[in-house]
């Protein structure tokens, strides 16, 4: 079954609409969406497991969710302040 709004708003905390809109776009199940926050977690042991690479709409869910990773970073950066100057 097709993932929902519901489903992404409960598997993905901060995801604004247009980030919850990509990941329905994929076409992506419940299923998919866990192994590509599988894959995002940890992936050396999926490798170890003998798992091949994401790819096709796991790819694609790997993808948008990194960036969603991305720019949670550069929030948390920008809210820390300027960078002690180097003298």
């Amino acid at each position: 079954m097709r993932l929902s709004r519901d489903d992404v708003t409960k598997a993905v905390s901060g995801a604004d609409d247009v980030t919850i809109a990509q990941i329905i776009g994929t076409g992506a199940t419940i299923d998919e969406l866990a192994e590509a926050q599988a894959w995002l977690a940890n992936d050396e042991p999926m490798i170890n497991d003998l798992r091949p690479l994401a790819h096709g709409r796991v790819r694609e869910l790997v993808d948008i969710l990194s960036e969603l990773d991305e720019g949670g970073d550069e929030d948390d950066a920008a809210d820390s302040g300027p960078a002690p100057a180097i003298s």
